[in-house]
């Protein structure tokens, strides 16, 4: 009742590949790492809009002075 042996895993891994195919197996995993790269710039993107929002708030003081 524990966890399945290595024998399992390749029946099932077998099983799989006789549904759907290699090419078809190979498609998914390069959507779900296209995805993954997605999802990676776009956790980057939202990174920096935040931190050009903070530089875009900061005032600087040499450029406030009034010379006489």
């Amino acid at each position: 009742m524990g966890s399945f042996s290595i024998w399992h895993w390749l029946i099932v891994l077998i099983v799989v590949m006789l549904i759907f195919g290699t090419k078809k197996l190979g498609n998914i995993g390069s959507d779900l790492g296209k995805a993954v790269k997605g999802f990676k710039d776009g956790i980057k993107g939202e990174e920096e809009k935040s931190s050009a929002s903070a530089e875009k708030t900061t005032i600087d003081v040499d450029a406030k002075e009034k010379k006489s």
